[in-house]
């Protein structure tokens, strides 16, 4: 059963968030540190203060609620999902997938220009937002992608695309696996490729230097990651105890991970942190980092990458082919993790002509 949902956060979790943000209990900070040690303390309190006096969630709510938001159930779980349909019936069907430390609200800028051309179907992954909390083990980047399958089924979508970055990338990339004979193709803007050395492959420069890039990452594993990854329960309680630690986990992510070019709103990503905080999904979100196998069958259809400049890795398109049909490969010029948000014109673009070239191709 499908059905409407709309936000309406307590009036109570709002208070007890500006109370609990009154009364922070705040670290010192060694004199000119600045990000030597973490995120700069004049920056967070400054975050901080902003969530507490100025933000106005009341009117993000009432913004988000002029949406179509639906619920359903899968598997025991609730599944929370944004449905847009375009003015065109004949329109292709468009499943887009956010990461962490994202949500569906990545894709609030490419909606208007995406549903001239798509019907979207935008999901908060299981255990996130108002997908959250999960309560048993296994929701892996392969049994969401199952539910995604389910999800499209059930509103009545035979053949679709799917997009997606971070998680969703993976996410997108296993429902190609998972259900070949629906979807067309898969675009990602986040496609991470290991070193082969077996590969026999000759790289450029440009290609080296990228995998030199990986290699750092796998030998200095990211502290979030590591935490995530190993004791989700464990910083869960913290960032579910804590608005600012919650507020610090993840802008620092946003300010690490987007194109320094790119303008992202203090209300923007506090919108974005309000929803993991009010929904006390830290520890259910930081689950997918613990549970997240790479699907077990391969992904045959048609792949389309956009490799953002400053995201944290970029794709080596030789790599990339050794695995996926791929039949799109666009090198942006600007932009970071968060591509929807920070490029949303290039971002729609992109995805656009991916999925004209597959459909007519198909």
């Amino acid at each position: 059963m499908i059905e409407p949902f709309r936000i309406d956060i307590p009036q109570a979790d709002l208070d007890d968030l500006a109370d609990r943000l009154a009364r922070t209990r705040w670290p010192n900070e060694v004199e000119g540190a600045g990000w030597d040690y973490g995120f700069p303390l004049a920056r967070l309190k400054e975050l901080a203060e902003h969530w507490r006096t100025a933000y106005d969630w009341r009117a993000h709510e009432a913004e988000l609620n002029e949406l179509p938001h639906f619920t359903t159930e899968i598997e025991g779980q609730r599944i929370h999902f944004v449905h847009v349909r375009s003015a065109r019936p004949d329109a292709l069907a468009l499943i887009l997938t956010h990461g962490w430390p994202g949500s569906f609200l990545e894709f609030l800028d490419v909606i208007e220009p995406l549903s001239r051309d798509f019907h979207l179907v935008i999901p908060s992954i299981p255990g996130y937002g108002f997908s959250g909390p999960t309560h048993e083990r296994g929701w892996d980047v392969v049994r969401i992608a199952r539910a995604w399958a389910e999800l499209m089924s059930r509103l009545g979508y035979e053949r679709y695309g799917a997009q997606g970055g971070d998680f969703g990338a993976g996410i997108s990339l296993a429902l190609g696996a998972v259900a070949p004979e629906r979807v067309v193709g898969v675009h990602v803007n986040y496609l991470p490729t290991r070193p082969a050395p077996d590969a026999g492959i000759e790289l450029s420069a440009t290609d080296e230097a990228r995998l030199d890039k990986v290699r750092q990452l796998m030998a200095n594993r990211p502290p979030f990651q590591a935490l995530q990854a190993l004791t989700p329960q464990t910083i869960g309680y913290a960032l579910t105890d804590s608005p600012v630690g919650q507020l610090v986990w993840i802008a620092e992510r946003f300010a690490q991970w987007a194109d320094p070019r790119s303008r992202i709103g203090d209300d923007r990503m506090l919108t974005d942190v309000a929803l993991y905080w009010l929904t006390a999904t830290a520890a259910s979100s930081a689950r997918l980092h613990h549970d997240a196998p790479r699907a077990n069958e391969p992904c045959q259809v048609p792949v389309g990458v956009a490799v953002l400049p400053h995201d944290i890795t970029q794709s080596v398109r030789p790599l990339a082919e050794r695995l996926y049909d791929i039949r799109h490969w666009t090198e942006f010029e600007r932009g970071g993790h968060f591509a929807a948000i920070e490029v949303p014109e290039l971002f729609a673009a992109d995805v656009r002509d991916f999925f004209r070239a597959v459909t007519k191709d198909g």
